[in-house]
């Protein structure tokens, strides 16, 4: 039996070749089966959707050992980069962290629960409303950022810096490209709607 499953190639056809990488027998399956059909997107597209989803299963992992998770990172995380004072209006922090309203106004009234960060109204605009990182929210960031940032550069450091530069700029060129395209520059965290 395994001599016959070793002549058989990734595809289950006897004698194809086996490819060591899932996403050329893909794209050569569906050559094969629809000549002219456009394959070039698997070879890109399909790795991108497997690292998102590796890279944000890894995240979260990181996260919740750290007792943190990703929308609440992303609110400490945005107030943290602003520099001192660390305050943002509410409109701001949506700004910054590309979501709704509603969705700023649920991590901030859970940030502050436990105490990550505080409300305050702002001075002379009706209706702005200010939040600010605590000491302990400052704590719980500056602690957490190391780890996930430290774990993410570990998963990266199988390309070399030059690679990794040209990874960014290319994978930034199709953001942007795939954004105006579908007339989207929303993002969110991976997975969400």
């Amino acid at each position: 039996m395994a001599r016959e499953s070793e002549a058989e190639g990734g595809d289950g056809r006897p004698g194809a070749e086996a490819s060591p990488y899932p996403v050329e027998e893909i794209a050569a399956a569906w050559e094969r089966e629809r000549p002219g059909t456009p394959v070039s997107s698997i070879g890109i597209v399909t790795p991108i959707w497997q690292l998102a989803k590796l890279l944000g299963d890894d995240r979260r992992r990181v996260l919740a050992r750290a007792g943190m998770d990703p929308a609440t990172l992303d609110l400490l995380s945005v107030l943290r980069r602003s520099g001192e004072p660390y305050t943002l209006t509410t409109r701001e922090l949506g700004r910054r962290s590309m979501v709704t309203a509603g969705a700023v106004s649920q991590r901030v009234a859970r940030a502050e629960r436990e105490g990550l960060v505080t409300r305050r109204p702002g001075e002379g605009r009706p209706r702005t409303v200010l939040v600010e990182l605590t000491p302990a929210g400052h704590d719980l960031i500056e602690a957490t950022v190391d780890q996930v940032l430290h774990r993410e550069a570990e998963l990266i450091d199988g390309l070399t810096p030059a690679q990794q530069e040209q990874l960014a700029v290319l994978l930034r060129i199709l953001l942007q490209d795939t954004q105006r395209k579908l007339g989207d520059d929303r993002i969110g965290q991976v997975g969400e709607a």
